[in-house]
């Protein structure tokens, strides 16, 4: 059966996370800045509890976290520690009781990094901010129980079998605590699922598949070729990706997302399967619940009774 997951946040429905700058927190002594951030991260605490709830009453089975839940944890000039804001025990402490209720719901939840994460830089200091990031995101994946750290293979730098070759390495080198959510996707520009399947081989890595970026940056595989190689990197219920392109394939430009997916756009080799798809769509829940109303009656009768 399938399981539409939701990215990040809402169109239609009044649930809002809320975010900051550095430069706003600049304009403030630290105590202050410490304030503020702790009544940012209690708000977007409640709106994560409010969103697996919405997820819930209306049978989406996965919801994606907003990597800035803690907005700006990372900043070299602003960042900080949740044990340094106000409160930070009981903010915790919620996050936490958001992962019972998903668990409680059978909500999966995943994060997807920005794409600054670039664990194939030939810059040290790259990786490493890319590191702490991870180290961040994995935390609160540990209090919430996802169990997807999703993010893509990085830059080419000049050369895509170097840049491979050090991503390899860097997956390799990660703590096992992270490692264990890490997964890779293929983008719509570089990396294809052929060009990412033997790192994901070699470090027990996860592919998310990704089929809009397929069909904009193909590399020979059908998409029943590539969904056969990706399920086989998965120890735990797959995770895919779906989207349609806002001006139709044959475009100029067929990588912007549409608002709505397109019914014809679901691949055939995924109806049978047991994997969670998250819909990439600007319309986020109504482009969700269209398309359950949109697919044949075997999938939506699937989505209902999960």
């Amino acid at each position: 059966m399938i399981r539409f997951g939701l990215c990040c946040k809402f169109h239609q429905e009044p649930i809002k996370f809320r975010d900051t700058t550095a430069t706003r927190l600049a304009q403030h002594p630290r105590s202050e800045q410490l304030r503020l951030l702790a009544e940012i991260c209690r708000a977007n605490a409640d709106a994560l509890r409010q969103s697996i709830g919405y997820c819930a009453a209306n049978g989406i089975l996965s919801f994606r976290i907003n990597s800035r839940i803690l907005p700006l944890t990372t900043h070299p000039d602003v960042g900080y520690a949740l044990s340094d804001l106000p409160c930070g025990g009981e903010i915790m402490a919620l996050f936490k009781g958001c992962g019972e209720l998903a668990a409680e719901k059978n909500i999966r939840l995943t994060f997807h990094p920005d794409q600054f994460i670039l664990l194939n830089s030939p810059r040290l200091d790259v990786v490493e901010a890319s590191i702490r990031e991870l180290e961040y995101q994995n935390e609160v994946a540990e209090w919430v129980g996802a169990d997807v750290i999703n993010i893509h293979g990085g830059g080419m730098y000049g050369s895509k079998a170097e840049a491979l070759s050090r991503l390899d390495t860097a997956l390799h080198q990660l703590p096992l605590v992270i490692r264990k959510r890490l997964t890779l996707e293929n983008d719509d520009r570089i990396y294809t699922p052929s060009d990412l399947l033997p790192v994901c081989r070699s470090t027990k890595t996860p592919l998310v598949y990704d089929v809009h970026h397929h069909r904009c940056n193909p590399d020979g595989m059908t998409v029943a070729e590539a969904t056969q190689a990706a399920l086989s990197t998965w120890d735990r219920e797959p995770l895919f990706h779906l989207s349609s392109p806002r001006e139709g394939y044959k475009s100029a430009n067929p990588r912007p997302h549409h608002d709505y997916i397109d019914p014809a756009d679901f691949p055939a080799a995924w109806q049978d399967l047991n994997i969670t798809v998250e819909i990439e769509a600007k319309a986020k829940e109504t482009a969700i619940l269209k398309l359950r109303r949109d697919l044949p009656s075997s999938l939506s009768q699937a989505q209902n009774q999960q």
